[in-house]
């Protein structure tokens, strides 16, 4: 009895399983585990960018705010790859434009700095979230293609019962094993992937929110600058 328990378990060990699967399951199990790599791979480098982002984009923000010279400000931080940065020279390239003429149409000077700031940020976001669509994907599909090699593996033990003619455990657990294991593949991908992408979402949901805010009081800052106009 002990040495059938210490056998079964060797070949139900993962390696084995992977090792006996049909080439169908192999193949399958191989795209689960790259895309879970690949996952971890996003939610390490995500959660630093985020983080970095967080902390930089709250400097920018406090010493703008501290700042007497706004056209000195915009020449130290033109060059920055920050979404606040970004944002800000947005507003005031739209703003030089704006007023560079004799005549300054307040009304109409106040509408495009909001719709060139509200693109930039628009823009920014949606170069923030660019790899979230691989955790979406994953966290969607994962589980169909674990369920898959589920079913490709059933099939494989039933055909194993049908030439043994023999529905013992030895016959049957090799099979429903490999296939509860690509099961087991596609929630291990799956699962951090839905988790990752709705905790990732909360977080540039805030990045959008801080830029939103930023740009609602530079827009202010600057209309009221406008209203010093001659």
């Amino acid at each position: 009895m002990n040495l059938f328990f210490n056998t079964d378990a060797a070949t139900l060990s993962p390696i084995a399983l992977f090792i006996q699967a049909d080439w169908v399951v192999k193949f399958v199990m191989l795209g689960l585990l790259a895309a879970s790599i690949w996952v971890w791979a996003i939610i390490v480098g995500f959660g630093r960018r985020i983080g970095r982002l967080r902390r930089t984009s709250e400097k920018f923000e406090s010493d703008f705010w501290k700042a007497d010279d706004i056209d000195a400000f915009h020449r130290l931080h033109k060059d920055s790859a920050l979404p606040i940065a970004r944002v800000f020279g947005a507003g005031v390239s739209e703003w030089r434009r704006s007023t560079a003429g004799k005549t300054i149409d307040r009304a109409g000077t106040r509408e495009r700095l909001a719709t060139a700031m509200g693109a930039a940020i628009a823009s920014e976001i949606d170069r923030l979230a660019d790899r979230l669509n691989v955790l979406a994907t994953v966290g969607a599909v994962a589980p169909f293609v674990g369920l898959f090699g589920t079913v490709w593996g059933i099939m494989r033990a039933f055909t194993g019962i049908a030439q043994a003619q023999s529905s013992s455990l030895a016959v049957v657990a090799p099979g429903i094993a490999e296939a509860l294991f690509a099961t087991a593949l596609g929630l291990f991908a799956a699962i951090p992937a839905v988790i990752a992408y709705n905790r990732f979402g909360h977080g540039i949901n805030r990045v959008e929110a801080r830029l939103n805010r930023f740009a609602d009081g530079f827009h202010t800052t600057l209309s009221r600058q406008l209203e010093g106009q001659g």
